[in-house]
């Protein structure tokens, strides 16, 4: 997962941990390196990771990743969450995007609370530190590898998968079910799961930057039509043209009208 959260990126994450699902995985690997994206395909991914019936490893990676904002709660939802050396975290205060109707000072504040109490939640039900966690969203704080790891944000740090696959070797881990399985990743066969061509196509047309250069009604609605699921809250396109707005923390990101106006600050 590399690059901004955005609809087909969920589209992506579940089919392939249904994948492994089926196939009776040990376990799914998702390497992340993000600086943000929209808040309720946060959500969605999230859902995915935290009901999976086969463990999840979050690794912010390569070395020097970024799991800012929306990949602050995919991390800390993980069964086992993991960092490279240099990479950071956090970032992760909720910001209205440019377009029709800004939102007021209360219904920001709104926004605010309730993704403070969903990473609290995340934070609590993996055992993580829910007051560091809380950090991230209400003082923007973002934390290198080893203070996410000294403040219990994550499990471990590896500068390499195959040393992530060693650290983790017989550690055992706790499904949605209360099933208990343990990880057994010594000489594991690993079998990558990319992007259909489709989902490529998808990904890169709602990239912010190619996205705002498009005509409005064109490419930009071939999005919502062809991926969105009917009452989706994740919408990438309603209403009249395209806007941009560059976070006060991170890349740029597009808006399509009234609908989407909650991503999470990158």
């Amino acid at each position: 997962m590399e690059g901004a959260i955005v609809p087909v990126v969920a589209d992506y994450v579940r089919k392939g941990i249904r994948a492994a699902e089926e196939a009776g995985a040990g376990c799914v690997l998702l390497e992340i390196n993000t600086p943000g994206g929209l808040y309720g395909t946060t959500q969605e991914i999230v859902e995915c990771i935290m009901n999976s019936r086969v463990p999840v490893i979050v690794y912010v990676s390569p070395a020097g990743a970024w799991a800012g904002s929306a990949g602050t709660f995919i991390t800390l939802s993980a069964h086992v969450a993991a960092m490279a050396p240099g990479s950071r975290i956090g970032a992760a205060h909720p910001v209205s995007v440019g377009g029709e109707g800004e939102m007021t000072d209360v219904q920001k504040e709104k926004i605010t609370q309730d993704a403070a109490a969903w990473v609290r939640s995340i934070a609590q039900m993996r055992g993580r530190d829910p007051s560091q966690a809380e950090m991230a969203v209400l003082e923007s704080k973002s934390f290198s590898d080893g203070e996410a790891l000294k403040a219990n944000l994550i499990d471990l740090v590896a500068a390499s998968r195959e040393e992530l696959f060693k650290q983790l070797h017989g550690r055992t881990v706790t499904l949605i079910d209360g099933k208990e399985v343990e990880l057994k990743l010594d000489d594991a066969p690993l079998n990558s799961l990319v992007m259909s061509p489709v989902q490529r196509l998808l990904f890169k047309i709602s990239e912010p930057n190619i996205a705002y250069i498009r005509a409005p009604g064109m490419g930009v609605n071939l999005v919502v039509k062809v991926h969105c699921r009917r009452g989706s809250t994740s919408l990438l396109a309603k209403g009249k043209g395209v806007h941009r707005e560059v976070g006060s923390e991170g890349s740029r990101r597009q808006s399509h009208g009234p609908m989407n106006k909650n991503p999470i600050r990158g």
